[in-house]
């Protein structure tokens, strides 16, 4: 299988797309300034994309371990298994470095400020809004999550239920081959037996007739099969 076509690469190339999005964000949230909205905006955003990242990684690892369980079955060397392992490690440090830095300069934004009683107060209803805000965010983003997860177990299930009908259907279609195959085998016998009645009448009658009697019962014989190749191949 090329790297095209295995769905490591595939998967591994969409979530490489996601980190490099994440992080152009990252350095536009950099260039920000703390005190406008788009700021804020932007730390959703990124707190965001790097837990779902996290989860894809998560994901994507899980996989890598059930291929290592058995590599032959699967088709890959050690070498490979131990290659993806390091991209999704490399992978999941890149995230957890961004949501730190994201996390350390939110909280750097907030705590890092001296602010006068008025601007305090007014601080902290914005922060409790923006918290208000991002618990709202991420209630949606794990609703979406466990979606997602649903819709593919249902997909597994699905799938599951399809290969057992297909194995049930060739387990029928073998007991079918199997009660055939017992049937072949007992005319084949019967057939035998009557084969070798018929040889050992014929043997008794040639031994018991004379020559002139065999010349005769043989002439007989010789007289039938052309009426018989007559009759079904000439009529």
């Amino acid at each position: 299988m090329t790297p095209a076509q295995d769905p490591f690469y595939i998967v591994k190339d969409e979530i490489q797309d996601s980190i490099d999005k994440v992080q152009d964000t990252f350095n536009q949230w950099k260039q920000t300034p703390e005190n406008a909205g788009e700021y804020v905006h932007l730390t959703k955003e990124l707190l965001t994309s790097c837990e779902s990242i996290q989860w894809q990684v998560d994901e994507l690892e899980k996989a890598i371990s059930v291929a290592a369980s058995n590599p032959a079955y699967y088709g890959l060397s050690e070498a490979e298994i131990r290659k993806r392992r390091s991209w999704t490690s490399t992978a999941r440090n890149q995230v957890l470095s961004l949501r730190r830095n994201v996390e350390a300069g939110t909280q750097k934004s907030v705590f890092g400020r001296s602010v006068n009683p008025s601007e305090s107060s007014r601080s902290k209803q914005h922060i409790s809004q923006d918290n208000d805000e991002f618990i709202a965010s991420e209630s949606d983003q794990q609703t979406l999550l466990i979606k997602r997860q649903d819709e593919e177990l249902d997909a597994l299930s699905a799938s599951v239920q399809r290969i057992g009908g297909v194995g049930l259907t060739i387990h029928e279609e073998l007991v079918g081959q199997e009660k055939l195959l017992g049937e072949l085998s007992l005319d084949m016998e019967t057939t035998s037996n009557r084969l070798d009645f018929v040889q050992k009448r014929v043997a008794m009658v040639m031994k018991k007739a004379s020559l002139k009697g065999q010349i005769m019962i043989i002439a007989f014989l010789v007289f039938l099969f052309i009426i018989l190749f007559v009759l079904v191949f000439l009529t």
